[in-house]
């Protein structure tokens, strides 16, 4: 068995929805279980609807429900097959704006209606083309979650759960991404991008042989290629590497997504739905051929550094273990940590609660906030064990006249990570690229009787 997760901007229009349909043909021998996500804006425009029911807006429900009807038309299936979820969202968005109240449960209740919606269609135009295909609701088949509305975790009953259902199914299983429910009932979400994470979820549960996240981009890349032009795929990666990077800002993958199938030793692939022969970038546990080097290089804007300074830290035990448990309490994650004999600088990327927090830190120290922040990220296998990457990474920042605000570099030995302003970020993202990717030679042309060849090879 494989699972195939198909992204947002795979789904977004009928023209992708009958290439995704052609793509899974190709693999019907292969026993695959699809993945999908809401289509493109969807769940934006759904968290959008939910904060204007407050003041008794509906207008984005018409927007939602025109989308999908116009979807269904384009592909020919029957609209009735959404008529009842679109109804029941109208419901709930009413009783939002009755109560004028909008709680994390409520929340995840309105967003779920992206995928629910998303994979009634697709398999619907899948049974039309003649793959037998059925749709399900990922917690209607095992998908159990703690109650962390907008972050779930599957509880572990939920792997036994969907495998006893996945391997029993006769059609093609199409499954709504991003949700499950709690063991009450209440639907949550996995988090912004959650759809990989159900997908790497259910091949753990299954065991599959191979988890495919098909996207818009040719695989992971060395850089986001809307900051470099030139940013290459990668064809073979580490899952520490991937963690790295999807942690960092990496925009492939979901920060979760990783975890079930490292544990499960299932390789995972990145594919893109616009290009499906194209080689794409395999992720796997670990490689033994790997040459350390730098693979890629991420960045996650709008970060905030909070810089917490005390004497009391110098020789002192236990100020560490107060700082962090006033961020617990608080509920601030923390991306970073930088230390010295008297200060402590750490990274967040949410101005929620930080106030309240810097407020307790200043019983004992003096604090500072600095917003607009940007942490860059060079990752690549062996990289604190090869001479000069180091020098390089800075060097490249000097001569881009970027100014480095915080550097941290821990046990890992796979990445470098530093902050810097937002305004400097691409900037430092090209410089380094540029320094660890440098151009490739444009190929030479032949000479034809007419003279030069105007053709690039990919044209050829």
């Amino acid at each position: 068995m494989i699972i195939m997760k198909f992204g947002g901007s795979s789904v977004q229009e009928a023209d992708r929805i009958r290439a995704v349909a052609e793509i899974v043909r190709r693999h019907l021998d292969r026993r695959p279980i699809v993945v999908a996500s809401a289509l493109r804006g969807t769940t934006d425009d759904l968290f959008t609807l939910a904060e204007d029911a407050l003041q008794g807006n509906h207008d984005r429900l018409e927007v939602i429900r025109k989308a999908h009807e116009r979807l269904s038309g384009e592909l020919g299936v029957d609209p009735d097959l959404i008529r009842e979820p679109l109804a029941e969202l109208s419901v709930l968005v009413k009783g939002i704006s009755l109560v004028k109240e909008l709680t994390p449960r409520t929340l995840d209740y309105v967003v779920s209606f992206g995928e629910r919606l998303s994979t009634r269609i697709i398999a619907a135009h899948f049974r039309k083309t003649g793959i037998p295909a059925e749709q399900h609701d990922a917690f209607d088949i095992g998908m159990i979650t703690d109650d962390a509305f907008g972050s779930a975790q599957p509880l572990p009953e939920a792997y036994e759960r969907l495998r006893d259902r996945l391997t029993r199914f006769d059609r093609l299983p199409i499954v709504t991404g991003y949700v499950g429910k709690t063991r009450t009932g209440d639907i949550t979400t996995l988090g912004r991008n959650g759809s990989d994470y159900t997908a790497s979820i259910l091949g753990a549960a299954v065991r599959a042989e191979e988890i495919q996240i098909w996207t818009d981009v040719d695989g992971v890349m060395t850089a986001d290629p809307r900051t470099c032009p030139d940013a290459r795929p990668i064809e073979r990666m580490t899952f520490d590497e991937a963690s790295e990077l999807a942690y960092y800002g990496g925009r492939v993958l979901h920060p979760s997504t990783i975890v079930p199938a490292m544990s499960a030793g299932i390789p995972v692939r990145v594919l893109n739905t616009f290009r499906p022969d194209a080689a794409g970038t395999t992720i796997v546990p670990r490689t033994a051929d790997s040459q350390p080097g730098v693979k890629s290089i991420a960045s996650y804007k709008n970060q905030f550094i909070i810089n917490i300074r005390s004497t009391r830290m110098l020789l002192g035990h236990g100020f560490l273990a107060r700082i962090f448990e006033i961020f617990g309490r608080h509920k601030i994650v923390v991306n970073m940590v930088s230390t010295s004999e008297v200060t402590v600088s750490v990274t967040t990327h949410s101005p929620r609660n930080l106030e309240e927090a810097a407020r307790d830190l200043r019983e004992f120290a003096e604090v500072d906030v600095e917003q607009d922040r940007a942490i860059l990220c060079v990752v690549g296998e062996g990289i604190r064990q090869t001479t000069g990457i180091a020098g390089d990474i800075f060097q490249a920042l000097k001569e881009a006249q970027v100014n480095v605000l915080m550097i941290s570099q821990g046990a890992s030995k796979i990445n470098v990570a530093f902050v810097v302003r937002n305004e400097d970020a691409e900037r430092a993202v090209r410089a380094l690229h540029d320094k660890f990717f440098p151009a490739r030679p444009p190929a030479r042309r032949g000479r034809s009787r007419k003279g030069l060849a105007s053709q690039s090879p990919s044209e050829t």
